[in-house]
């Protein structure tokens, strides 16, 4: 099957998350949808946005840079797709129900957004490339200009329109992803619901471990390093190489990615890899990104003193996420100093050190002490400097687009550090 995936403009309302990452590159309850579109296609092509396109050739080089004719349909994907198993159990029924539609446009609709479509293969080569514009009236011209048939379906398919929908779609599928990855793995259960994959370097449970599978199964994958004392709450899953600190308490829908550092309280989090959070400090109901660092003692709220819904704020819009419990949204290559308080619902922009008490939202690249009336611009050079420090920690090789996308990013980002930056009101 030939994959068209794609970046709309709405990608950008993910910020921070993409600011440094494909939509579909973000991880949701352990899961990545290119890792499902790469599973189902014989071929991929993908068009990103343009300060990721570099990444992209340099992270995914096998991708096609424009979809050519085929004599097999084309799957055109949102790349907001929320990888939930749900999600992508629908979006492999709607392909295998129309592999045979040789003459005809199929849309499903999230809202007014495409979430995906069938499209002949003799017309692949005909798509738009790298662009923003709103792919329902490109296929609807398509089919037009081609005498195709146009059609529509409706697919319940739920897309990223926010932050704060990955900590949503994680809560609510997490169970259901770390089942999936037992149902294909190769694990050894080694005692009930607690699950090893097999490996030359298998991870080993010390005694004393506590487990607790009754609402989901933990699952640990190859040379995970736990320390003494531990407990676990599924659903959970931990990547590769990770280590989990003594004393730790990892529960209730929590998925850290490979190569992470964790510890203490946590609740309700997906990590992206290379972060840590060695010490004790709580952490719940949120999304953090790549190469961050919490001090010791960090902690952030997840619940309001009103028990009420949280509301987030991005930019100068205040939406309501429906939910009660929110915890913090933190771009990649943020940090926070020692006793660091994060308030309920808050963003933390791309490359930004947070210190002490913090009430509202961060902008990227700042070095921020709200408390005290602090701030200060972070300039690119001086993150790619302890970029390179990071990576070399991890021994992994700086390239030129690494560098290249911290400069486009702290470009992008240039309105939120201007003179009239203010900072979010306290709800409560």
């Amino acid at each position: 099957m030939n994959i068209i995936l794609f970046e709309d403009a709405a990608a950008n309302a993910l910020a921070p998350v993409s600011l440094t990452r494909p939509a579909w590159a973000i991880r949701c309850a352990s899961l990545r949808l290119i890792d499902w579109i790469e599973s189902m296609a014989s071929s991929v092509t993908s068009y990103v946005r343009p300060h990721l396109q570099e990444l992209q050739l340099n992270d995914w080089p096998k991708f096609d840079q424009t979809p050519k004719p085929s004599d097999s349909i084309g799957l055109v994907v949102n790349a907001r797709l929320a990888p939930t198993v749900s999600n992508l159990d629908s979006l492999k029924t709607f392909a295998a129900k129309h592999h045979e539609a040789s003459n005809k446009i199929i849309i499903v609709r999230s809202g007014s957004d495409l979430a995906a479509a069938i499209v002949p293969g003799k017309l692949l080569g005909t798509l738009q490339s790298n662009s923003l514009s709103d792919r329902v009236l490109e296929l609807e011209q398509l089919a037009n200009d081609n005498a195709c048939e146009l059609a529509s379906e409706e697919i319940d398919f739920k897309l990223f329109n926010y932050p704060h929908d990955i900590i949503a779609c994680h809560m609510d599928g997490c169970a259901a992803a770390v089942e999936h990855r037992i149902k294909l793995g190769d694990y050894a259960e080694v005692s009930s619901g607690v699950f090893v994959a097999k490996s030359e370097q298998q991870t080993i449970i010390p005694p004393g471990t506590v487990f607790d599978t009754s609402d989901g199964p933990v699952v640990f994958e190859s040379n995970v390093r736990i320390g003494p004392f531990c407990f676990f709450r599924g659903p959970v899953h931990v990547g590769a190489n990770s280590k989990i600190s003594e004393h730790s308490s990892i529960k209730d829908a929590v998925a850290i990615s490979h190569t992470c550092k964790m510890g203490g309280e946590i609740e309700g989090v997906q990590t992206e890899p290379w972060s840590n959070k060695q010490h004790f400090g709580f952490l719940g109901h949120s999304y953090i990104g790549s190469w961050i660092n919490l001090g010791a003692g960090t902690c952030n709220s997840d619940l309001k003193n009103t028990y009420g819904t949280v509301n987030m704020i991005y930019g100068d819009q205040k939406v309501s996420t429906g939910m009660q419990f929110v915890g913090c949204v933190m771009g990649d290559y943020s940090r926070t100093a020692i006793n660091t308080s994060m308030y309920t619902g808050k963003v933390i922009g791309v490359g930004s050190t947070v210190y002490g008490m913090t009430p509202h939202n961060v902008p990227s690249f700042v070095n921020c002490a709200q408390i005290l009336n602090q701030f200060g611009v972070l300039p690119p050079e001086v993150l790619i400097t302890i970029q390179q420090r990071m990576f070399g920690r991890r021994n992994v090789t700086q390239r030129p687009c690494d560098i290249q996308l911290i400069h486009d990013v702290f470009a992008m980002t240039q309105h939120q550090r201007d003179d009239s930056w203010t900072v979010d009101p306290i709800e409560f």
